[in-house]
């Protein structure tokens, strides 16, 4: 007993303490619990994406023999696929519309109504909150066909424009990507604005007033103060923002159907419309498959964003 307590003590004199011993029994207890979770993901989460990418190799059809008995070709429906002047010209339509109404306009305009709303008086608070909100809450399916009923020919833009003397213009014919980006960053910036909202309230008042006293402006404490306490918080808001925009696909398809033509169609559409209307699913899950891995690439680079930073 004497022996342990000098051993003890002659460890901090060494500055150091003593180990203590890890039992392999308490690791494990602490571990299973995550057994169930793990299970669950692999089921529902890592299944489905092994079984989604051996159908990419496959030529399973929707009729006929080849929905029975696909057969394994490799790598042929991505060569295919890269090959084709439809798939970069929706990859691209892809991007715009993920930076553009996610990266950019669910962004900015969340950030800028949560600043304006942390400033303003509390019943135009809650008005704005409210109307923001609402087209958040609704149905997907709802606010979709609320969209096209307001840009459709004799909708509701039309009709304001009507009113200044401007000719009605059919802006899903002329202007589909501009009207679904512009719908998407009506229908998710209600998130955004929550986000932020909780992320500016986190920020220290007395480091604003410290900013104030050394004669910061307005614009000069919003970005070299609160912009920076809230850097994770953003960086958290564009990666779900970004996942769940490259994913839309009923919003684009009740208001364009990906036209006209091809204008509109974003990856997930053309998936869609490759394993369901020309029903050739192997080809259609190869193209989900690549929406897969560019959403991976996108959770990357934030993921890395959000990793604090080392002194």
């Amino acid at each position: 007993m004497t022996a342990v307590t000098a051993d003890g003590l002659a460890g901090r004199d060494r500055g150091t303490a003593p180990r203590s011993r890890r039992r392999p029994g308490r690791s494990l207890s602490r571990l299973l619990p995550l057994v169930p979770a793990a299970l669950m993901l692999a089921a529902f989460m890592l299944g489905p994406i092994v079984y989604s990418l051996y159908g990419s190799l496959t030529d399973r059809a929707l009729t006929g023999p080849r929905a029975a008995n696909p057969q394994f070709i490799g790598l042929q429906n991505y060569a295919e696929l890269f090959g084709s002047a439809e798939f970069w010209n929706s990859l691209v339509l892809t991007v715009v519309f993920v930076l553009a109404s996610a990266v950019i306009g669910q962004n900015v305009l969340g950030m800028l109504l949560a600043v304006l709303v942390r400033s303003s008086v509390k019943p135009l608070k809650s008005l704005v909150s409210g109307v923001v909100v609402l087209a958040w809450v609704l149905p997907e399916i709802v606010a979709a066909f609320a969209m096209y009923a307001f840009f459709a020919k004799d909708g509701t833009l039309n009709v304001a424009l009507g009113w200044f003397g401007l000719e009605h213009t059919a802006w899903l014919f002329y202007f589909p990507m501009l009207s679904v980006i512009l719908a998407n960053i009506w229908r998710g910036t209600a998130f955004s604005m929550m986000v932020y909202n909780a992320a500016l309230s986190e920020v220290p008042p007395d480091l604003m007033e410290a900013a104030t006293i050394d004669g910061a402006t307005a614009w000069q404490r919003f970005t070299r103060v609160t912009l920076p306490v809230i850097r994770r918080s953003i960086s958290t808001n564009l990666l779900l923002t970004t996942l769940q925009t490259l994913g839309v696909f009923t919003l684009i398809w009740v208001m364009t159907g990906g036209g006209p033509g091809s204008s509109s169609a974003t990856l997930p559409v053309l998936a869609y419309q490759e394993a369901f209307k020309f029903a050739q699913v192997g080809y259609g899950t190869a193209i989900a498959t690549v929406t897969l891995l560019i959403g991976a690439v996108f959770s990357i680079i934030y993921i890395r964003a959000l990793k604090p930073e080392v002194d």
